[in-house]
């Protein structure tokens, strides 16, 4: 299959584009969507057969749950989920469009194969207009996994999606970098308190001011054991992983330089803070940004990771940041890509 590239920085002037893309959608077709958060595999969520060919592209396991996107218009949140609390009803008002997935009640049109046999589905709004504007022409909510390889590092630019996916769907819609970086923070609502399930591009403090408590799902810290079902995307299996193993660093960003330092030499490949550069002169370093700028190191997270498949590193050690903020989803992307082999550094 031969992949299209379109290009559509903005809505104005690429009508014709935004039109394409959506037939295709409408037509059972895969195409590649720019979110604010990482690029999407997408197609229309009510079509099993479009939704498995999702899953076959990406190399997914069929019980990984899909998120549907959906407009900034809360009377289509009420065309697929059931029991949708008033909470759900806040909490859109207030981040959407924007990172956030809140996982509620599916209403029955949404097939088994976008929810993973799940009785719940994952919804949310991009804070993207071009993708927004696709949603609106296809009018239909669209299922968008990220659009790596099962198990590779996220794509957040479209050069990225055509390396991974590029001959096994109908197009890409190129809408730029993706401004935050990291997938969206999933917020499931159907327990109480709420649970967060997978951090991401919302940060934990500002559901917090709204919700009150939230309880963090033990997959966030831990890989899940085995007869855990995945409630929401990238919780149960291996993610965001490199060729080379990782391994991953927490504590003060000076002592776990140092700790890294002892072991990364040639041949090796670091992923650390722009201060710490200087400490690894034999290695092969990617800058993952300011300690202090954690919207930065989401921005470049994935890309550091992909870095690496184009060297010949046999191991990379990653600094992680602190947990506060953005943190929280940069240091679990790292540890899932580290398959949780983290080493904490003291002092």
């Amino acid at each position: 299959m031969q992949t299209e590239l379109f290009t559509v920085p903005m809505i104005e002037g690429h009508e014709t584009e935004i039109q394409k893309a959506a037939d295709l959608i409408r037509a059972g077709q895969l195409v590649g969507i720019p979110t604010e958060t990482v690029y999407g595999l997408g197609a229309d969520a009510l079509n099993p057969e479009a939704v498995a060919n999702i899953y076959a592209a990406k190399g997914r396991p069929s019980d990984n749950p899909l998120i549907i996107h959906l407009p900034n218009d809360v009377r289509w949140l009420d065309r697929y989920c059931v029991e949708v609390p008033p909470l759900a009803y806040e909490l859109a008002e207030t981040f959407w469009p924007g990172p956030l997935t809140m996982i509620l009640r599916r209403n029955p049109v949404v097939p088994d194969r976008t929810t993973g046999g799940l009785d719940t589905v994952g919804v949310r709004c991009p804070d993207h207009p071009v993708t927004r504007a696709i949603i609106a022409a296809a009018d239909v909510p669209i299922a968008a996994p990220s659009a790596n390889t099962s198990g590779r590092p996220s794509c957040t630019t479209a050069a990225e999606v055509m390396e991974d996916v590029g001959g096994k769907i109908a197009a890409v819609v190129d809408g730029g970098p993706c401004a935050v970086g990291v997938e969206s923070t999933i917020l499931d609502l159907t327990c109480t308190p709420p649970k967060l399930l997978r951090p991401g591009g919302m940060p934990l403090e500002q559901l917090e001011a709204v919700c009150g408590e939230i309880e963090i799902d033990p997959a966030v810290l831990r890989s899940m054991q085995a007869g855990e079902r995945p409630r929401a995307p990238g919780m149960k299996y291996r993610h965001y992983a490199p060729k080379a193993p990782v391994t991953v660093f927490t504590g003060n960003p000076e002592a776990t330089a140092a700790a890294i330092a002892k072991q990364a030499g040639e041949g090796s490949g670091v992923i650390c803070f722009t201060e710490c550069l200087d400490y690894f002169p034999n290695a092969i370093t990617v800058d993952l940004g300011s300690v202090e700028d954690k919207q930065e190191q989401a921005r470049r997270v994935f890309s550091a990771l992909r870095s690496f498949d184009r060297t010949q590193v046999t191991a990379i050690y990653a600094q992680c940041p602190d947990p506060a903020g953005l943190g929280l989803a940069v240091g679990n992307r790292l540890k899932k890509a580290a398959g949780f082999h983290v080493v904490e550094v003291q002092g």
